[in-house]
């Protein structure tokens, strides 16, 4: 499973400045292995070999690629290329776009399901739930590596959020995100069945309260909740 930009992918190696990872992420693969002494000056010299391209792109849309990363809408590769002939050369903006949406800090981003945008800054589409499921964990590997702290308490409240907001079922959910590294796979079963007990819970409440024929404050009073509570399972 890849996302394509088109032809840099978002999901593909995870090769950056920021923290070099070995395993590509096609199917949310188990975590990258310790980085060899050799990775990060690889990394370094990747990022240098393609400077001049990104600073040409900051240049040109300070929006998408300047002080604030924005996910990129699908295509944009060829829209650069066409927008700007003289400007780029398809390997070395292929390599620079590879770069950009590798790096922490435009992860981040579609970790945070922010919507894609197009050349003008305007947001266009949703990014896919399995790109920002994949983003959350390449992410958590990062800092993991670099903390003695346990992560998994942070790592497992994104997961739930990642998954409610897509609205998937959990059958589709594990479809589109494919197989987990095991220690991945143990928390997002938590998730998985926590979100469905609360969504029962809500579809439950919702029922009762249709059937009971009174205000939401009534509702909320003969069952010793907060209004508020109620009204946000009713929604």
């Amino acid at each position: 499973m890849t996302e394509t930009l088109q032809e840099p992918t978002d999901q593909t190696t995870h090769l950056t400045q920021d923290t070099p990872v070995s395993a590509p992420p096609e199917r949310a693969t188990a975590p990258a292995a310790a980085a060899s002494p050799a990775q990060p000056a690889k990394a370094k010299n990747r990022f240098a070999s393609v400077r001049p391209v990104l600073e040409k792109l900051f240049e040109l849309y300070p929006k998408l690629f300047g002080e604030r990363f924005l996910p990129l809408k699908l295509g944009i590769f060829q829209e650069l290329l066409a927008a700007h002939p003289e400007v780029f050369q398809r390997e070395s903006l292929k390599a620079a776009l590879g770069v950009h949406t590798r790096s922490t800090r435009y992860l981040q981003s579609v970790a945070a399901g922010q919507k894609r945008h197009d050349l003008q800054g305007k947001p266009v589409e949703d990014v896919a739930p399995e790109h920002i499921f994949l983003s959350i964990v390449e992410l958590f590997q990062r800092r993991q590596a670099r903390s003695s702290e346990d992560l998994r308490p942070k790592l497992r409240k994104q997961l739930l959020a990642a998954f409610e907001q897509s609205g998937l079922t959990r059958q589709d959910y594990l479809a589109r995100i494919g197989t987990p590294a095991e220690a991945i796979q143990a928390l997002l079963d938590e998730v998985l069945a926590e979100v469905e007990q609360q969504r029962a819970r809500r579809a439950a409440l919702k029922k009762a309260f249709e059937a009971s024929g009174q205000s939401v404050e009534a509702f909320a009073d003969a069952l010793g909740m907060r209004v508020s509570e109620v009204q946000a399972a009713l929604k």
